[in-house]
């Protein structure tokens, strides 16, 4: 005896070899034992054989029309078996009686199921809404077909073509017009760029990469809504110094400068001087909305979106010639040993003799330790600035960043691209971020020390974050660090200097400690900080490509960094070699480089053999 069972959704047949109470000891057709409920048997047969049933039954139920059944079974629960001998007008066979079982399984649009075996005919009104809805599925199914095969000989249908920003940047998976870019990828082994490229729908390389950052955080354009100006500023004292900032050439956000004064004896007056926009731009305002909404300038190798507006940036701007309100920090040094004796904060006016770029300033990197003459304007206050630097770093036991360690300057101009080599460390370099360190510690001891609330910059176990709380920033050997040297640029230093301005002036700070606005700015400008340096390395990615297609460079000097992947010399780009053999970390090995694809920002590396280790050169 056999017996066709349910077992997990599934109809299974065995051949009974004990009977007891509850349950039957079968042998499914593969010779596996099992034990099945009585209640889960559907059907007992003698014939036909158990392995040939379900066969049988599937090709009785194809022939079977699943409309007529419906129409024939009335509108009470029914078992299978009893339409089965409705239908063919007698006892039916074990395969007809499995046979309409399987078609009654097959078509849940008509049949609902009400137990093992048992059915009921769905409601005429039910029936036509769910044959309409097929019907639409249908026709939907054949339109994605449509596009996907269109899109696949490199013909973009106007349909698809009309959401291709949201395609490339936000593709809503949901959507037909997805659904078939991404079947015509998978066909075409293209990327959707690279496929819209092909389409001749994407001419600008570079304006696809750019569009991306756009419609992340400008979708309706980059261009600043209408606002009022800054508010106007009382009346502040003139500082008695001359001073001056130091800047990369393309710099128009001039936040800092410096200043450098004799005291009586072995002391001189160290001025840091940073712009105050906190004293024009209060919370709620539209221009802090604009700087909230923006949250931080964002710099790429061809261009830069400011935080604030032109209008705001001129009237904070240290910008030579002016006379600009800041927040000064005054420190009081040994010209002996560069110790600290006293420091004091002001908030006034500042004249600003000159804006020093680091460009002209270049000779001093060397000149400055070996302490030789160079004819540069304030070079005998540079000279003083650096030895304090010195000082400052020695005495934090850390260095302000990893001397010698490559970083990458962009130019673009006429679309041609310049990729200049700057070291880390060089003197200038350490001179303005030791200033800022100290600025940015100094004034967060200060808020911490009154309890004011705060937005501190954290470093511990390798991970930085920013936070509330004044904790430790190992790398720099601070117990307390905060941003504030930026404001300008980082709404976080806007936000830290307004609250450091009150303080200073004795008024209650517009933030309280823990609260939502504060809070609330710290988690935005994290998240938005890390996606502007995602889309900052992405484009250099671009730019370090075009450089290479530029200067039809086939072959490079690299770096082994770990396994296959190197570094090319000269810039800020890591490519994957498969050819390369095993080789230690920091091995010289010469590339060749082929197909280089703008779109999807990709090269082929070739491994050419080893190379002596030598001295990065500047790309220009």
């Amino acid at each position: 005896m056999n017996i066709l069972y349910e077992d997990e959704g599934e109809y299974k047949v065995g051949s009974i070899l004990a009977t007891h109470p509850a349950s039957l000891q079968v042998e499914t057709v593969h010779g596996r034992r099992a034990k099945v409920k009585s209640a889960r048997v559907l059907l007992r047969f003698e014939q036909p054989p158990g392995s040939e049933l379900l066969r049988e039954a599937e090709r009785y139920a194809a022939d079977l029309d699943t409309e007529l059944l419906w129409q024939c079974c009335g509108p009470a629960e029914f078992s299978f078996e009893q339409l089965a001998r409705e239908y063919v007008g007698r006892e039916p066979t074990a395969t007809e009686a499995a046979g309409v079982l399987l078609k009654l399984h097959s078509a849940p649009l008509y049949f609902h199921r009400r137990g093992r075996g048992w059915f009921q005919a769905a409601p005429a009104e039910t029936v036509r809404l769910a044959l309409a809805n097929l019907e639409k599925k249908k026709r939907l199914a054949d339109t994605i077909e449509a596009w996907t095969s269109a899109l696949a000989r490199f013909e973009c249908p106007d349909e698809i073509a009309l959401l291709q920003p949201q395609l490339l940047y936000q593709p809503d998976r949901t959507r037909p017009e997805t659904k078939a870019l991404e079947a015509a990828c998978e066909r075409t082994g293209m990327s959707p760029a690279a496929l819209f490229e092909r389409c001749g729908r994407l001419p600008d390389s570079h304006a696809f990469h750019l569009g991306r950052f756009l419609h992340e955080f400008h979708p309706r354009g980059p261009a600043f809504p209408e606002h009022a100006g800054p508010q106007a500023i009382a009346d502040l004292p003139l500082a008695a110094v001359n001073a001056f900032s130091i800047d990369d050439s393309e710099t128009t956000e001039i936040d800092d400068a410096f200043s450098v004064a004799p005291l009586s004896g072995e002391l001189m007056r160290v001025g840091i001087h940073i712009a105050a926009p906190a004293l024009g731009i209060e919370a709620g305002t539209p221009l802090d909305m604009i700087a909230r909404e923006r949250l931080s300038s964002a710099y790429f190798p061809d261009r830069k979106f400011t935080m604030l507006p032109p209008g705001a940036v001129e009237a904070f701007s240290l910008d030579a010639g002016k006379e600009r309100p800041c927040v000064s920090l005054y420190v009081d040094v040994s010209t002996s040993d560069g110790a600290v004796r006293a420091s004091h904060t002001r908030i006034e006016r500042v004249s600003i003799a000159a804006n020093l770029r680091l460009g002209e300033l270049a000779p001093l990197n060397a000149a400055l330790p070996a302490g030789s003459a160079t004819g540069i304007a304030f070079a005998k206050e540079l000279h003083a600035l650096w030895r304090f630097a010195v000082a400052l770093e020695r005495a934090r036991g850390k260095p302000s960043s990893t001397e010698g360690a490559p970083d990458y300057v962009f130019r673009v101009e006429q679309d041609r691209v310049r990729i200049e080599l700057r070291r880390r460390g060089v003197p200038l370099d350490k001179l303005v971020s030791e200033l800022m360190i100290l600025a940015n510690r100094t004034w967060g001891e200060f808020l911490a020390e009154r309890g004011v609330a705060a937005i501190y910059r954290v470093q511990s176990a390798g991970k930085v974050r920013l936070s509330v709380h004044p904790e430790p920033h190992d790398a720099l050997g601070l117990s307390c660090y905060a941003w504030m040297t930026s404001p300008l640029r980082r709404y976080v230093d806007l936000l830290n200097q307004r609250q450091l301005v009150a303080t200073l002036r004795g008024d209650r700070p517009p933030l309280r400690q823990n609260s939502e606005a504060l809070l609330g700015a710290m988690q935005a400008f994290e998240l938005t900080y890390a996606r502007y340096d995602e889309h900052q390395r992405s484009l250099e990615t671009y730019w370090a490509l075009r450089w290479l297609l530029q200067e039809g460079v086939s072959e490079a000097r690299a770096t082994v960094l770990r396994e296959n992947l190197v570094r090319l010399e000269g810039l800020p780009l890591v490519v994957r070699v498969p050819s390369l053999p095993p080789l230690d970390a920091g091995a010289a090995v010469r590339v060749a480089l082929d197909q280089i694809n703008l779109v999807d920002c990709t090269l082929r590396a070739h491994y050419k053999g080893a190379e002596t280790p030598a001295r990065p050169e500047v790309n220009a």
